[in-house]
């Protein structure tokens, strides 16, 4: 194979790694910062058993959405190494 091949599968590779951080990033930030700063008075409008949902989101949403976003980043990694040839065996 051509170095100039290698090279360009890496870059394919390299910028869907890219776009799977920078997508988890902007969740995390949404999330964090955004619900639970930014938000927050809008949100605190919504009840979720019996709490404000900025609250929420502040005190459980923001773990739970982190936890889902680890979950999410390793599911995507695997499909993005297979389809790049560059999973473990």
């Amino acid at each position: 194979m051509h170095d100039e091949t290698i090279e360009r599968k890496a870059q394919h590779y390299w910028r869907a790694n890219l776009r799977t951080v920078a997508i988890c990033l902007v969740i995390w930030f949404l999330v964090s910062y955004g619900a639970g700063i930014l938000f927050v008075d809008a949100l605190n409008t919504i009840q979720i058993a019996g709490f404000p949902l900025g609250f929420w989101f502040a005190q459980q949403g923001s773990i739970i959405v982190f936890v889902l976003l680890i979950v999410f980043y390793a599911w995507r990694m695997n499909q993005i190494d297979r389809q790049h040839d560059v999973h473990e065996r």
